[in-house]
């Protein structure tokens, strides 16, 4: 987060500082250009402009492409261009530069909707794009030409076109833009409505202002107010986590949709309503002194945006002929005096509130206890020093401009080198990144970094107040230098496209493969990859290039990678780990018990014909297996202590002719399950 008190030119400073950060640390063959797209599309991530934009450089003969969005039912596509000067002052970009990238961005996408794809090879990513909107381009029905600068624009009026049946709009995102949404302390721009402009009328309420925290508005809004809000504000009306864990789709919810359609005076019977938060509310008054609401600033939809996206949506669906002036939505309005309570209160309304679709909310504050903890086992732990070379301290960037700060105040090229080189910077996204695949996600990692990071957030929730230690994070710190070596040798490669991809699967097949035992402590103990790994790499990678770029039935190859289906295929690939490799792998075999010769089985008594099955199975599992996967647990930091316990103590009891209770046998089978999901074998 940006200093509220920094200037524009400070600001852009430490923006050109990051890009030239990104440029440093990649390989991938992208211009200066390209290192300032993938920049200020992270800040638009941070802001809730935009979710995961795909980078796909492209330029030719009056055509532009940077990066790119389609959304899952393809109704809508985003196209990126920038604008960029690498210069060390902010530039003013001229209105005809503005208009050339946006008519090239128009170009690319007529183009692009007929016969751009057979000028690529199928494997690249420019192919993905284009046979993607050819093939969907009846789909298609609404185009957004978004032109990111890093110099200033002066305020251009931008006219909405319709193009052969699609709706188009522009919008630029410059310099001055993105320093404004991010010192503005909200990481977004902020969502006014004006009830009296918009709809020629103020909307009656009841008000409750008893708290000094915050007051109360409860007020009825028709589905035609409600549907036009959202299609002028789009999803930056609904608060970040609501929007981040809702995934809007296309289609009208089902039972929203039965009760518009058959029963449409009965919705605000049906239905919960949205709640709603701000910063501000004016109030207007009648001669009787009763209020109305006549502006809302920073207008948040905490919950309802599942009643408030379909009803938008059953607006734009023709065969539904739904009148939404006779529907009727309640509207909850907490208006939030003090914004140092906002973020406190806010997510506390979001989850607690009764919701016909109930959000679970993740915390991706900055601030959450296990990524100040990461940032403070970052800051004291360093690698060891290897022969020649100075010991290494990776820093974990917990919120986003804090390794410029750092990088900014050493005074000389020569020490600015110096620092890059001695603390390699990673990010909550690439440690999202580098767990997920080690884990066997490979298709989380695929639907891009905000997507994967909230599902890492999710399951980190799922290991309640789990807070990292010094063993995790040196493991961490091998899984970063596994994947990004695994890059640069991928790299080299030159496959062609899709090298994220690649790099994911390829890693996640050979932790499958080695049951996870591949060995981080070595790894972090020298930094670096063994010859033996790396020349698996390679081989892997071949393999998963193979897999990936031919989806079955011609699917697209970019969204066959977010399928599990995908992972399926590539890990149940016949693949045998050579023999030098295997011998680097951590054992975890370890002698069996010997048992007694007079062991007697305990009797099982009270448990249902289930219950003795499972018992039965676990048994069944000799007691070496249960050792294994114990020490397997422990090596590579799969499961709780008190699951690895209950493992090594159903091994004991099977070792001894016993057989464990149900209650154990229902706690260990899940764990063997998991483990050799992930590829354990025993």
């Amino acid at each position: 987060m940006a200093d509220k008190n920094m200037n524009l030119a400070q600001f852009y400073a430490k923006f050109m500082e990051e890009v030239n950060l990104a440029a440093d640390s990649q390989t991938i063959g992208w211009a200066k250009e390209d290192f300032f797209t993938a920049v200020a599309l992270e800040y638009l991530a941070d802001t809730g402009e935009i979710d995961d934009a795909i980078m796909c450089p492209y330029r030719d003969r009056g055509l532009q492409l940077n990066a790119y969005c389609v959304s899952d039912d393809y109704e809508t596509v985003e196209i990126y261009v920038s604008i960029f000067s690498d210069l060390i002052d902010i530039q003013s970009v001229a209105k005809t530069e503005v208009d050339a990238a946006l008519k090239r961005a128009l170009s690319l996408f007529r183009k692009a909707t007929n016969d751009l794809h057979t000028s690529f090879e199928k494997d690249t990513d420019t192919h993905g794009f284009s046979i993607t909107l050819s093939k969907h381009k009846k789909d298609i029905k609404n185009l957004k030409v978004v032109a990111l600068a890093n110099g200033t624009v002066k305020p251009v009026p931008l006219k909405n076109i319709e193009l052969d049946g699609t709706d188009v709009s522009f919008s630029i995102w410059d310099i001055d833009r993105i320093f404004r949404c991010v010192t503005s302390g909200k990481m977004r721009e902020t969502v006014e409505v004006d009830f009296v402009e918009m709809f020629g009328r103020a909307v009656p309420c009841i008000e409750n202002t008893n708290s000094e925290t915050y007051s109360v508005y409860l007020a009825i809004l028709d589905g035609a107010m409600l549907a036009l809000l959202y299609e002028t504000h789009g999803a930056r009306l609904l608060e970040r986590n609501v929007r981040s864990f809702l995934q809007v789709k296309g289609a009208v919810n089902k039972g929203i949709r039965d009760t518009l359609k058959d029963e449409p005076e009965m919705f605000l019977a049906y239905n919960n309503g949205i709640s709603v938060t701000a910063e501000n509310v004016e109030i207007i008054r009648d001669e009787n002194g009763r209020p109305s609401i006549k502006q809302i600033r920073d207008m948040q939809i905490v919950n309802g945006g599942q009643t408030t996206a379909s009803i938008y949506n059953a607006k734009r669906d023709k065969k539904l002929d739904v009148d939404l002036t006779r529907i009727f939505v309640q509207m909850k309005l907490s208006v939030i005096q003090s914004p140092e309570a906002m973020d406190d209160i806010v997510p506390r309304i979001s989850a607690y509130a009764n919701t016909q679709n109930k959000v679970q909310i993740a915390d991706f504050s900055a601030n959450d206890p296990f990524h100040r903890k990461m940032e403070e086992l970052s800051r004291t732990i360093w690698a060891p020093a290897q022969s020649g070379l100075k010991p290494k301290n990776w820093f974990y960037e917990r919120a986003r401009g804090q390794y410029a700060d750092h990088l900014s105040r050493e005074t000389t090229t020569l020490r600015k080198k110096q620092f890059k080189e001695d603390h390699p910077c990673f990010t909550k996204a690439d440690l999202a990144k580098y767990e997920n695949t080690w884990d066997q996600l490979p298709y989380f990692v695929s639907e891009g970094a905000q997507k994967n990071f909230r599902k890492f957030t999710l399951r980190l929730q799922d290991r309640k107040n789990f807070l990292p230690d010094e063993l995790y994070y040196k493991r961490l710190i091998a899984k970063a230098v596994l994947f990004r070596r695994t890059e640069k040798l991928v790299q080299e490669q030159n496959y062609g496209g899709y090298r994220a991809n690649i790099v994911t699967y390829t890693i996640a097949f050979l932790s499958f493969k080695s049951a996870q035992r591949i060995d981080l402590e070595k790894i972090w103990k020298e930094q670096s990859l063994s010859e033996s790994l790396e020349r698996e790499i390679v081989k892997v990678s071949s393999i998963v290039h193979r897999l990936i770029t031919n989806p079955p039935g011609g699917a697209n190859i970019g969204e066959w990678c977010k399928k599990e289906k995908c992972w399926d295929t590539i890990r149940d690939y016949g693949f045998e780990i050579s023999d030098s490799f295997e011998n680097e792998l951590i054992s975890v075999t370890r002698p069996d018990y010997v048992l007694s010769a007079n062991a007697q089985s305990r009797g099982i008594t009270e448990v249902t014909v289930a219950e003795a099955e499972l018992i039965e199975k676990v048994s069944e599992i000799p007691a070496s297996v249960w050792f294994a996967l114990s020490r397997w647990s422990k090596e590579t930091g799969n499961f709780e202590g008190w699951q690895r316990s209950i493992v090594f103590s159903v091994g004991t009891l099977i070792g001894r002719g016993k057989k464990p209770s149900y209650k154990q046998a229902a706690q260990v089978w899940p764990v063997y399950s998991q483990a050799v999901k992930k590829g354990f074998s025993g």
